[in-house]
């Protein structure tokens, strides 16, 4: 019973922490741009932020949570993160608004801490259907804050749903306190600072680049002068994770087949979860013409069924998981998202088109988000559980990140007195159907799951 409760709780924190207060912005877009008087690849900055924020915070707290125990570092992650959303709820200027964006993603962290204790807790047979339940609340997080987000912009303003995490937050510390069991540390983990410092760098100038492409120009000094400056980074960066003892990312456990198939996949599923949440809200409420001229609620109302599709199919996944094993389920889920972001690339001209598109993306990536968790687990030794989620949590905010950034630019260059076109949403559309083609090569490449008998139980194992 303590289990379940804890299964729960983490997956309740892991919504507010990260999820909704990651999905809270996206209907908000539009208004955002206005009310802090920002560009629309401005506006992506308060996605963008927070995504980049968790990739570098998540692999860190993970190694923290070695060194002292999860439980502590859950706390403490949960309160910078929710002191973050205050700062970002009450922000007047886009600086603050990413200031505290950058501190709400450092929840990103409890995804590693969160898969550490379901492998302490439950028994191996119950280990996917947990992880596929801590997936599935991503979709459920969307789903929440969906909800929420037409009648609150509608009627209160888009401030107002920045407030929501905030308010799910509070009590979910009282509760974390109460529940989580204390566990030792390792007491001699090492946290790579340098190694943070570094990918954060690249990072960050790499997506600036492709940021201010469009406004700088492709060629202009400070977007070279950007590249080059991530390149410089991200090869000092790769030259201290090959020397330090405990690196930010393990360059040998990524050369495991289980590791880099399912990691390669996780980034790409991140671009497609972002890539829709700005496609789709900013295709309905563009003015008609340029989109459907709908308001804040039309737009949650798209994307409802297709959180909750999210939501269903990882909380399946587990149950999949066993009969078919993890690589069975990541194939269907990039094939039913590659045919949702196919279907509206061609047929967006009816909100039921957007609908059926939106509902097999959700489903695909629900499918997708929990079977890359559990061939990463399945992959590696139970004292490697915190190190090999927090890199793959890590890789897959990478790719939303990208996401974000790379699908605002590309409606961003069809714009045509002062309006996005129908060109840029079916390029982006396009882009994201193509990023889960290469998902589904992926898929087949990744190690088989077959079942085994050891000690008169079943067991899962890795084959090749």
């Amino acid at each position: 019973m303590r289990g379940r409760g804890l299964v729960a709780l983490l997956a309740f924190l892991g919504v507010m922490a990260y999820s909704l207060s990651m999905a809270v912005v996206t209907p908000a877009l539009p208004l955002l741009q206005k009310g802090l008087h920002t560009t629309p690849a401005g506006a992506a900055w308060a996605l963008t932020a927070m995504t980049l924020s968790a990739a570098v915070a998540t692999p860190v707290v993970g190694r923290l949570g070695d060194l002292y125990g999860p439980r502590p570092v859950l706390l403490v992650v949960v309160v910078i993160a929710t002191v973050g959303m205050v700062v970002a709820a009450a922000a007047g200027s886009l600086g603050v608004m990413l200031a505290g964006r950058v501190l709400s993603g450092i929840g990103g962290g409890v995804f590693p801490l969160a898969y550490t204790i379901i492998r302490q807790v439950f028994p191996p047979e119950r280990t996917a259907s947990a992880v596929g339940l801590m997936s599935s609340m991503l979709g459920l997080g969307g789903a929440v804050s969906w909800c929420l987000a037409g009648p609150i912009i509608d009627h209160l303003g888009w401030r107002w749903l920045l407030w929501v995490p905030v308010i799910g937050l509070v009590p979910g510390v009282v509760a974390a306190w109460w529940i989580v069991p204390r566990t030792e540390g390792t007491g001699h983990a090492k946290v790579d600072w340098w190694g943070a410092v570094l990918f954060a760098g690249w990072l960050v100038a790499a997506l600036t680049a492709l940021t201010e492409g469009m406004d700088w120009g492709w060629t202009s000094p400070g977007v070279l002068g950007l590249v080059g400056l991530a390149v410089v980074l991200a090869a000092g960066w790769l030259l201290v994770e090959g020397k330090v003892s405990e690196p930010l990312v393990d360059l040998r456990m990524m050369r495991r087949r289980g590791v880099w198939t399912a990691n390669a996949a996780s980034l790409l599923s991140g671009y497609a979860l972002m890539a829709g949440g700005v496609l789709f809200p900013l295709l309905v409420q563009l003015p008609k013409g340029a989109g459907f001229g709908g308001t804040a609620t039309q737009a949650a109302l798209l994307q409802l069924p297709a959180s909750f599709g999210m939501t269903a199919a990882g909380m399946t996944a587990g149950l999949l998981d066993r009969r078919v094993g993890s690589r069975a389920v990541l194939l269907m889920g990039a094939v039913l998202t590659g045919l949702g972001y196919g279907f509206v690339a061609f047929e967006h001209d009816a909100m039921w088109q957007l609908y059926v598109g939106g509902i097999a993306r959700g489903v695909g990536l629900g499918f997708a988000y929990a079977s890359v968790a559990n061939l990463v687990v399945a992959a590696v030794p139970a004292e490697e559980t915190g190190v090999a989620t927090g890199i793959n949590t890590l890789i897959r905010t990478v790719g939303a990140s990208l996401g974000t950034q790379a699908s605002a630019v590309i409606v961003a260059a069809s714009v045509v007195h002062g309006q996005p076109t129908e060109s840029g949403f079916v390029a982006g559309f396009a882009v994201s159907a193509a990023v889960m083609g290469l998902v589904v090569i992926f898929a087949l490449v990744a190690p088989r799951r077959r079942a085994a008998v050891s000690g008169g139980a079943v067991r899962q194992t890795l084959s090749v």
